[in-house]
């Protein structure tokens, strides 16, 4: 067996004997509660995202509204209390209470027209 290839096999086994050496080291130091604290943060770092998703899914289940355009009916979807533009007609729309309405700035006044027959008129 020649040096160089103890040396090729020796640093393969290199970062695993430092691994042993580095447990075995803060076994008998007494760092135990350093092994317990990296474990619990592994442990809340790999939770983590499986919370967030089923946070963010429950959160969006609550805030997200499906409705009809008041203006021209196309159907689309929204965050509640957030404005959007109907992407059929290009309405302003204020999603409230789970249902689209006009977004009208203050100061003016939003009128419904209604159709009136000319017998209504005059009668």
């Amino acid at each position: 067996m020649s040096l160089k290839s103890f040396q090729l096999n020796l640093s393969n086994i290199r970062p695993w004997l430092f691994t042993l050496g580095l447990f075995w080291l803060l076994g008998s130091v007494g760092l135990g509660w350093l092994v317990n604290s990296f474990l619990i943060l592994f442990t809340i770092l790999s939770l983590a995202p499986v919370v967030a998703f089923f946070g963010f899914r429950w959160w969006l289940s609550r805030n997200l509204v499906t409705d009809n355009c008041p203006v021209c009916g196309y159907q689309s979807s929204g965050l509640n209390n957030s404005q959007l533009q109907c992407p059929n007609c290009g309405e302003q729309l204020m999603v409230q209470s789970g249902h689209f309405q006009r977004f009208t700035p203050e100061g003016t006044i939003d009128v419904k027209a209604v159709e009136v027959s000319a017998r209504a008129i005059e009668e």
